[in-house]
């Protein structure tokens, strides 16, 4: 929705500013556009945004957030390793994700402790999507 009227935006301006013999001559820089699919690698920016989200969400100390960012660089890397292994959407991809997500789960639990670790089941959500406007 939000690139579709982005799009639209930019080719109104593009074809109001054509039309205007100062603009008509000049180059027309190409637009690319990053498409992230499923078994693309997670970027490595991933683990710290959302560490930094759930610092700021979590209200963790200094030490947690080193803590919960070395766990989460480590399920990055363990879920891209897995992804270049295995076929994208395979039985074995999926159970090798769902294993590390459970493993990860497992080391936040002992890092963040019960109370906030139900908080951060609670702001799942919320949590992921401002990490994701983080990444844009």
């Amino acid at each position: 929705m939000r690139f579709a009227s982005f799009s639209a935006l930019l080719l109104a301006s593009g074809l109001a500013l054509g039309s205007c013999s100062i603009f008509r001559h000049r180059e027309k820089a190409p637009v690319v556009e990053t498409v992230r699919t499923p078994d693309s690698p997670t970027p490595p920016t991933a683990a710290r945004d959302l560490a930094d989200v759930m610092t700021t969400e979590l209200k963790l100390t200094p030490d947690q957030t080193l803590r919960v960012r070395t766990i989460l660089n480590g399920t990055v890397a363990q879920a891209n390793a897995a992804k270049e292994k295995f076929p994208a959407q395979s039985p074995q991809l999926m159970a090798e994700l769902k294993r590390i997500n459970i493993e990860s789960q497992k080391e936040l639990r002992v890092v963040l402790g019960p109370a906030k670790f139900k908080q951060l089941q609670v702001n799942q959500r919320k949590m992921a999507a401002e990490m994701q406007q983080r990444q844009k």
